[in-house]
């Protein structure tokens, strides 16, 4: 007597196994984590290819030297590259420390020019966001009153966010650790200019290795989870790269797990070796992001 159930079953398990083998059915994933979050690199475009073959989905480049070139035709050229490799899903170094968003001289209207001409050529690039640290550009001069300072970063701000809007790419405030800025350490603060400004296209980086110099907790994340759109990942000590000191990332995982978060994750690191580390670092977070 013939059982249809069984059948089925059997045939079923024979489809996927089939499907399976050709590569066309996934396999079910062993963490939502692991497979949620896109995992690029801070580097220059030419490592695109040793990348992707490391199994990295994209790179994160350097508005100087990527979007805002010397030469025009050099920024064409950078663009032509992004045919056949791996996209550039972000940028770091908005603007250099010599354009002052803080202190008794600014310089608001040549950061809002390079801003629009960024933004506009990170969209034609098909990139999703800016990082804005610039520490250097924020630093908030020696005996200069910190609330006028907070002033005037937000004003320029305000400024800033239509431009994000108008191009349709995100500026991610990046706090940094004291170490390398005065103003704007901790998400919370990041998040109180962001509700200043009030302006979706506006939002807040996550950067684990300022979280750690900082000492701030993976609750933070939890806390301000309706602000990151974008993360960037490295070692506590020398800012290496996952796998040289062996840091473990897993508390921040499971709170970025937690949120639902499907933004990137980026190393931004210091490098000895790259090509070696580079490897070395995504085994790790694939590994880590598994068993959270």
């Amino acid at each position: 007597m013939s059982h249809p159930k069984k059948d089925l079953s059997r045939r079923d398990f024979l489809q996927a196994s089939l499907a399976v083998a050709a590569g066309t059915l996934a396999l079910p994933a062993y963490s939502s984590a692991r497979l949620s979050l896109p995992l690029g690199v801070c580097a220059p475009y030419e490592k695109a290819a040793l990348l992707k073959d490391l199994g990295y989905d994209f790179v994160e480049e350097n508005v100087g030297r990527f979007l805002l070139p010397e030469a025009d035709e050099a920024y064409s050229q950078n663009r032509q590259k992004l045919a056949a490799g791996l996209p550039v899903r972000s940028y770091i170094s908005f603007f250099p420390g010599s354009l002052k968003s803080v202190g008794p001289t600014t310089h608001h209207e040549a950061i809002l020019q390079r801003a629009d001409k960024a933004l506009q050529r990170a969209k034609e690039c098909g990139s999703k966001n800016i990082v804005f640290g610039s520490g250097g550009s924020r630093a908030i001069p020696d005996g200069f009153d910190r609330e006028t300072a907070k002033k005037q970063h937000i004003e320029l701000c305000r400024k800033m966010a239509p431009l994000a809007e108008k191009h349709g790419v995100t500026l991610a405030v990046e706090p940094l650790n004291r170490g390398e800025t005065n103003f704007i350490n901790s998400l919370a603060d990041g998040v109180e200019i962001i509700q200043a400004v009030q302006n979706p296209w506006f939002k807040l980086q996550c950067d684990i290795y300022h979280m750690l110099k900082e000492d701030e907790k993976p609750e933070e994340i939890v806390r301000f989870k309706e602000f990151i759109v974008h993360c960037h990942i490295a070692e506590k000590a020398k800012r290496t790269a996952p796998g040289i000191a062996g840091d473990d990332f897993r508390p921040y995982f499971r709170a970025l797990k937690k949120i639902n978060y499907k933004g990137g994750l980026s190393l931004e690191c210091n490098w000895t070796n790259f090509d070696e580390e580079v490897k070395r670092g995504i085994d790790v977070l694939k590994k880590q992001l598994s068993e959270v």
